[in-house]
């Protein structure tokens, strides 16, 4: 995925497209995003008892919200059902986030100057996703850098199939 994430980068690249690009290390998709909030321990139970079945999720085309290009994801009934029940769950421990409602995307790109004839549909890369994680994300000189906190893995087996990779 993330191989395929960085060609269409490149691709980007090639095509004229300026803008501040997205390191591959910090490709992620936002699923709520929780902003400045003191209890990362109260958030990390919220995840650990917020249950998931690992689910796929599929590139489908380059998009772009004003400046910032992103790579869109094919609509996903498990990935949606495990958003609202986390978001839920966030809500009922009082842990405030961002309600906007979730499009299912990884940015590739941010300020980005670019004409709309740069966004194309991409391949199907597709990926298991068995595993969420909370990030601390922070604004350097060199952009967004973003650093795991905790991960919570589907399943006993899918911790110990990563550990091995």
């Amino acid at each position: 995925m993330i191989t395929a994430l960085t060609d269409i980068q490149n691709e980007l690249k090639r095509s004229g497209v300026k803008g501040r690009y997205t390191d591959p290390f910090n490709l992620h998709m936002t699923l709520a995003y929780i902003g400045e909030y003191g209890d990362t321990d109260k958030v990390i139970d919220v995840l650990e008892e917020t249950d998931f079945e690992p689910f796929e999720i599929t590139l489908k085309e380059t998009g772009a919200f004003r400046d910032l290009i992103h790579c869109r994801c094919e609509e996903n009934e498990e990935l949606n059902h495990y958003v609202k029940l986390l978001r839920h769950r966030l809500a009922e421990n009082d842990i405030p986030f961002d309600s906007k409602p979730f499009i299912p995307h990884i940015t590739l790109v941010r300020r980005a100057d670019f004409t709309p004839d740069a966004l194309h549909e991409t391949a199907h890369v597709s990926m298991f996703a068995n595993r969420v994680s909370l990030m601390h994300s922070a604004q350097s000189k060199n952009g967004m850098v973003y650093t795991e906190l905790a991960c919570v893995y589907a399943s006993d087996e899918d911790k110990n199939e990563e550990i091995w990779e």
